[in-house]
């Protein structure tokens, strides 16, 4: 049987780990991130790669930087015949990329080589995309940059965030992984190597870009928020306080208020952006508070606003 390191941290790739267990693949280890700690009270949580490996007696490791671990020793000493890694978040040393008897394969959340980096699907979203896709590719020492073995686009529909991408793209991973993994083991998979003078880059997402700008239209807000949903949410300043916004709808009306106005608070809460562009708001979380419908936020806090009166700080 095929032997297999697997490499994952978030939800994303769990369904790819179960796929491989569940076809008959040998996972030697599940490497994934170190716990962390989560929310107000900083409890210590396991990550869903985890959870998932110890559901499957699995052994685990966690190393906090793999290249120099003492786990990275054990893993190259088990030469396994592959390695899969599915949204780990380290790098691979390349002593350890040769070390697999076959190939180190990446199930990569975009169509590369667009969208390098840690933040693919955000920036699809963000970026107005008409779809997004999953590539199985070559893993080599520099990012994302590896010859692909195969891809398959997935549409965006006009209601997707990053978690609902994320969670369709998973399954996605985990179909056309399988579907392909067997042409890599046989050698008769053709590699493509990447266009690059196409390469682009999706870094991760900075705290500068979570918040929600006077200049954006519309459609750019909205597009930012679907892309931070559903972590870590995209916000507007309100009375020199964060207001979190989990999810809008753009206005096919326009109005001729200046930007950051209150277009509207009777059974909608109507913000004004650039170009005369119109924002429902319809889930908000004021700081401090939980998450909560449009309707009770106009029942509280929202109540006190007039219309025409500007009330988002630049």
């Amino acid at each position: 049987m095929t032997s297999v390191i697997f490499m994952g941290t978030p939800d994303f790739s769990v369904p790819v780990l179960k796929g491989l267990v569940k076809h008959g693949y040998v996972v030697k280890a599940v490497v994934t991130q170190p716990d962390k700690r989560v929310g107000r009270k900083q409890k210590i949580t396991k990550t869903p790669a985890k959870l998932a490996a110890e559901k499957l007696n699995l052994p685990v490791f966690q190393p906090a930087k793999l290249s120099v671990s003492k786990e990275l020793d054990n893993l190259i000493a088990m030469h396994a015949d592959l390695i899969v890694t599915a949204a780990y978040g380290q790098f691979l040393p390349t002593k350890f990329l040769k070390s697999v008897k076959i190939a180190a394969v990446n199930v990569h959340g975009s169509l590369l080589p667009k969208y390098r980096g840690g933040a693919p699907v955000q920036y699809s979203l963000l970026n107005d995309d008409a779809e997004t896709g999953i590539t199985i590719m070559e893993m080599v020492k520099k990012m994302d940059a590896g010859d692909i073995y195969a891809q398959k686009a997935l549409k965006i529909e006009p209601d997707d965030t990053t978690g609902s991408l994320f969670t369709k793209l998973a399954i996605l991973g985990r179909d056309l992984l399988l579907e392909t993994l067997p042409k890599i083991i046989d050698g008769s998979v053709r590699k493509i190597p990447q266009d690059p003078d196409k390469v682009v880059f999706s870094p991760n997402i900075s705290k500068k870009q979570e918040k929600i700008t006077l200049s954006m239209t519309a459609t750019e807000a909205n597009n930012l928020i679907r892309a931070l949903n559903p972590d870590p949410g995209a916000y507007l300043m309100v009375d020199g306080k964060r207001l979190k916004v989990w999810k809008a709808k753009v206005s096919k009306d326009q109005t001729k208020l200046e930007a950051g106005s209150l277009v509207s608070n009777k059974n909608r809460f109507a913000i004004s952006f650039a170009n005369h562009t119109i924002l429902y708001l319809l889930e908000l979380q004021p700081a401090g508070k939980k998450r909560m419908t449009v309707k009770n936020f106009l029942n509280g806090q929202g109540s006190k606003f007039k219309p025409e009166e500007k009330i988002i700080d630049d």
